[in-house]
């Protein structure tokens, strides 16, 4: 076993001298791109699963993620960013076509539906980039397909023989993975990572990461993903991420006046259920799991953004860097965990693009203005000098990103089929100010103050003094819905009770 783990450690042990050799000679006259090519370089950081508020620059009460503030701080958090279908297919989905749910066929969590659009990757390989995919893949069918990437190094908790599980396997053979440590893959049960820290997913990542940006090709722009698990459950970081945050005061759960609490306090439900009460050691497990994932990451990408930003420099090249995730995590909020949910918790999403001087964005700027995941490929290929597509539900944030205060768009429309359950299913229309919510199987309807309520304690929608905006948002969803073929409106009403299809045929 020493030999098995002498080989690996050798590996990032290269990995660490070359970032020293790259820090000691940050201070380097920057040599010049290819001739005519100013195009930048751009490392793409994507967590799983996590919530729009758990940084600290977004004054979370107890994460620590200074890594993550300096992007923000370097360029534009856009505090109101969301995606608009908050599970981890349909999200990516948008993400790499630009296009709406409605738009790219697929409005729900549903395994197994070819992508028939161009995959922006795809678009950024074929103009010139390198294109490369390190840790989790982007959960689109068939696997196997790289959507663009022309190189990918993978590395999941859940796909037995990727690089991944054969580094681990190599070092500790015959364990089993981290299917050993017992924990659900998406449940709230915490613990701390019992083995070597190097051997966390989350820690493989980010020095593989690394390791793609030295071995890059220097007479090519970069497009590199670097993907993690984290902190999507199994909720186990490093013992000293976990310890860290168990020994806080941690704040209780977001539990308003309109939600219905589980029967028998949640118990019986099991570690998975959608439904739950966290509450107590349960809570402050899942939070210290969670929180204690996301620091972790925080710390780890410290090394690989500075070695981009100096890698760039050298080529003589421009740098973006972009930092989001596919949903968020409700984590005990209203009773509820994991996501497919409307509320802040599930659906707003860290949303940071930063990047160097010579591309003039504006720096420390915060944006209230609603913008999601599908504004990132027009946004990318615009910075990248590729040619976008026609037809985009996205819209470039360039402008934005410069200072322009014009508006995006007046609200943005999310969505999600049933998902855990009938109930779940819902729409949702948002300008950043207010969050007007149906579900159209009930028929029931929400609205909330998200300026002077950000955690949604109070529903606004039976008040009689908020029936007129009650009544401008329902109008505003009628219009959004009205050429949908499952006849959730006939054009004066919201109807309740319509099929909710995933629109695979479009």
């Amino acid at each position: 076993m020493k030999m098995r783990r002498r080989t690996f450690l050798q590996s990032v042990g290269a990995a660490a001298l070359a970032a020293r050799t790259a820090a000691a000679q940050s201070n380097e006259i920057a040599r010049p791109a290819s001739a005519g090519d100013s195009r930048p370089n751009i490392l793409f950081i994507m967590p799983d699963q996590m919530r729009g508020d758990a940084m600290s620059i977004a004054r979370h009460p107890v994460l620590l993620t200074p890594n993550i503030d300096a992007i923000a701080a370097q360029g534009t958090r856009f505090a109101r960013g969301y995606t608009t279908c908050p599970s981890c297919i349909p999200a990516r989905r948008s993400l790499l076509t630009g296009l709406h749910p409605a738009s790219n066929g697929l409005v729900g969590y549903q395994e197994g539906v070819p992508l028939k659009h161009p995959a922006f990757p795809q678009l950024m390989l074929d103009s010139g980039y390198s294109t490369v995919l390190v840790g989790r893949n982007m959960h689109q069918s068939p696997y196997e397909t790289p959507y663009g990437y022309e190189k990918r190094v993978l590395g999941s908790n859940y796909i037995e023989g990727d690089e991944y599980a054969k580094d681990f396997e190599a070092e500790l053979p015959g364990i089993g993975g981290t299917k050993s440590i017992g924990i659900s893959f998406n449940g709230w049960a915490a613990r701390p990572w019992p083995y070597p820290d190097h051997l966390h997913l989350t820690q493989w990542t980010a020095t593989k990461s690394r390791q793609a940006l030295e071995e890059h090709d220097e007479t090519r722009p970069l497009f590199l993903t670097s993907s993690y698990i984290a902190p999507h459950p199994p909720l186990i970081p490093p013992a000293f991420y976990y310890e860290r945050y168990h020994a806080m005061q941690l704040p209780d759960a977001a539990i308003g006046t309109w939600e219905k609490r589980p029967e028998n306090d949640g118990l019986g439900l099991g570690v998975d259920s959608h439904h739950c009460v966290l509450e107590g050691e349960a809570l402050r497990g899942a939070q210290s799991g969670y929180f204690g994932l996301i620091n972790h990451l925080d710390d780890q990408i410290s090394w690989l953004v500075s070695e981009f930003r100096t890698k760039s420099r050298k080529m003589g090249r421009p740098w973006v860097i972009v930092f989001t995730s596919d949903h968020g995590e409700m984590l005990g909020d209203h009773y509820l965990f994991r996501k497919c949910e409307p509320y802040e918790g599930s659906a707003r999403i860290p949303f940071l693009i930063a990047g160097s001087p010579d591309l003039r964005f504006k720096t420390g700027q915060v944006s209230q203005q609603p913008v999601c995941l599908e504004d990132l490929m027009p946004t990318l290929l615009e910075l990248s000098g590729v040619d976008v597509p026609s037809g985009l539900d996205g819209r470039s944030l360039v402008p934005a990103l410069r200072g322009d205060e014009s508006p995006v768009r007046p609200w943005l429309h999310m969505e999600h089929a049933p998902c855990y359950g009938p109930e779940q299913a819902f729409h949702s229309l948002t300008d950043g100010h207010s969050k007007f919510i149906w579900r159209p199987v009930q028929g029931e309807e929400q609205l909330f103050d998200l300026d002077t309520d950000p955690q949604e304690k109070t529903d606004l929608s039976q008040s009689a003094a908020h029936a007129a905006p009650v009544r401008e948002w329902r109008n505003r969803l009628i219009t959004q819905l009205k050429d949908r073929p499952e006849g959730f409106t006939d054009g004066q009403q919201l109807i309740a009770g319509r099929p909710y299809t995933n629109l695979v045929g479009a």
